[in-house]
């Protein structure tokens, strides 16, 4: 059951990773985890499940027991975080001002026509 949680401690750049695919798969265990990451170097399994335990330690996943195997879910919704982690960034960085942001993640990117009418419709919506 994914549910909105509040004052969750950061995320490490490795658990992140992991994150994202269990957001990705949807249920997973520590070896179907293993499994969909970068093949080079193959992943440590007690190094992933180590991940694991932390981000259900933190409440980001939680899990259940199926047989033998621990089946990990998110606790918490991929655009929760995604918003609060971006929100801290630019308050950090930009001291809350999005639009440096913006302005050099279009200037830095090689938008397609396509991107350029998503990105125009946005402004339209909003302007």
């Amino acid at each position: 059951m994914v549910r909105k949680k509040k004052n969750l401690p950061p995320v490490s750049p490795a658990e992140t990773e992991i994150l994202r695919l269990v957001w990705k798969l949807g249920t997973a265990t520590v070896q179907q985890v293993c499994d969909a990451l970068s093949k080079k170097p193959p992943a440590n399994y007690a190094t992933v499940q180590t991940l694991m335990r932390r981000l259900e330690k933190k409440g980001y996943v939680e899990h259940e027991v199926d047989g033998k195997a621990h089946v990990f879910t998110a606790a918490v919704k991929q655009e929760d975080v995604i918003k609060r982690t971006v929100g801290d960034f630019v308050d950090r960085l930009f001291g809350g001002d999005p639009l440096p942001l913006m302005l050099h993640l279009a200037d830095q990117s090689e938008l397609g026509d396509d991107d350029i009418k998503r990105l125009k419709k946005l402004i339209e919506k909003h302007g």
